[in-house]
């Protein structure tokens, strides 16, 4: 099982970090398959940082994969939905960019993959729009539309399936809209995609 990400797939989201807003090649990068941790479960917050993210995404898992997918084959691979945390340091990544380093430490550390149960498409459909929302200790924090993805799910799926085999079980995280922040030990944070589901953890 592989974890993939993508990044800057919300434009409001790019600018917030400052972030250059480009539909030109997507931006990558994964997380290790065991950084998963399940839907209301503690969360510990990591070593080496003090500004931990919140980033609540769309995620898809896969029931098929393969090379170098057109759009109809990369929708064909499509088992479910989830909703997602991709949780980061955020300044370990600040610095691994400054130096034009990879971001891994900041991005793909232990427990940093949150994930809800998935919802086949049997009873999701295909989401190409919704809400998508995260509140921390019941404030708003996060609300945006994935019908703002600049990437779509498809169109993500065949672009990564020219850089790697796709296998059943991997799950793609989708991006995140803008609003994201800094959560401290104690924090519950609440998440939700319409006609997907929900997701609660605590960081402890």
């Amino acid at each position: 099982m592989k974890i993939i990400c993508i990044g800057r797939n919300y434009e409001e989201h790019a600018r917030e970090m400052k972030a250059t807003v480009s539909l030109d090649a997507p931006v990558f990068f994964c997380k290790p398959a065991d950084a998963i941790v399940t839907d209301g479960a503690d969360v510990p917050y990591p070593s080496i940082t003090t500004d931990l993210h919140h980033e609540v995404e769309l995620v898809v898992a896969l029931q098929s994969g393969g090379r170098d997918l057109d759009a109809v084959a990369a929708h064909a691979t499509i088992y479910g939905y989830a909703v997602g945390l991709d949780l980061t340091r955020r300044d370990i990544q600040a610095k691994a960019k400054e130096k034009g380093h990879p971001w891994d430490m900041g991005k793909g550390f232990d427990q940093s993959a949150v994930a809800g149960a998935i919802k086949p498409v049997a009873a999701s459909g295909y989401p190409a729009g919704g809400r998508i929302w995260l509140k921390v200790n019941g404030e708003l924090r996060q609300d945006g539309d994935l019908a703002d993805m600049m990437w779509k799910v498809v169109d993500i799926i065949a672009n990564l399936s020219t850089m790697v085999r796709l296998e059943a079980g991997d799950l793609i995280y989708t991006g995140t809209p803008a609003g994201v922040g800094p959560v401290r030990p104690g924090d519950v944070l609440e998440g939700g995609v319409d006609g997907v589901g929900s997701l609660r953890a605590r960081i402890v």
